[in-house]
């Protein structure tokens, strides 16, 4: 066995199955065991993904948030033994790989529009944050419908009145 296959062998035994999948521009709640001292407690970490890089088990994410008028920017190690758990809040509609551009920015010019998944992972629609969901929505119905009255004419009144001037 080569130096390399038995690397890739160790490493596919640490990495984690349970991890969901996500992409950038979702927002992501991270909960993290952090030791102080004798102690150990679960911490948890809410934000948007501007950044995923490498593959296998040194693959990272980059996390962003505005707490407090204060901007944070957390990087995780994917497969870390220290992650508890990860949990994707909303996925979001992005074009681009890496967001960091939104790293200054507050309110609608940090904004990213929601992702409506289906429950296969496949892409419903695209919607606006503050829109109703799709399932919100009554669902039409075909009716047949009484028939019409047919239009109503102009009057012809004002035909006449033109006529007789």
């Amino acid at each position: 066995m080569s130096q390399h296959a038995l690397i890739e062998a160790i490493e596919t035994e640490q990495l984690k199955s349970e991890i969901p999948k996500f992409a950038v521009g979702d927002t992501l709640k991270v909960s993290i065991r952090i030791k102080e001292g004798k102690r150990e407690r679960v911490q948890v970490f809410t934000g948007t993904v501007i950044a995923v890089d490498g593959h296998g088990l040194s693959r990272t994410m980059t996390l962003y948030r505005i707490a407090y008028g204060c901007s944070m920017e957390r990087v995780f190690q994917l497969h870390s033994p220290l992650i508890e758990g990860i949990e994707v809040m909303r996925h979001g509609k992005t074009r681009r790989s890496k967001l960091h551009h939104i790293r200054g920015h507050q309110g609608k010019k940090a904004k990213i529009k929601e992702r409506i998944v289906a429950r296969k992972g496949k892409a419903v629609a695209f919607v606006e944050p503050n829109a109703p969901a799709p399932e919100a929505v009554a669902p039409v119905e075909d009716k047949v419908v009484a028939e019409e009255k047919p239009k109503k004419k102009a009057p012809a009144k004002k035909k006449e009145e033109e006529e007789g001037k």
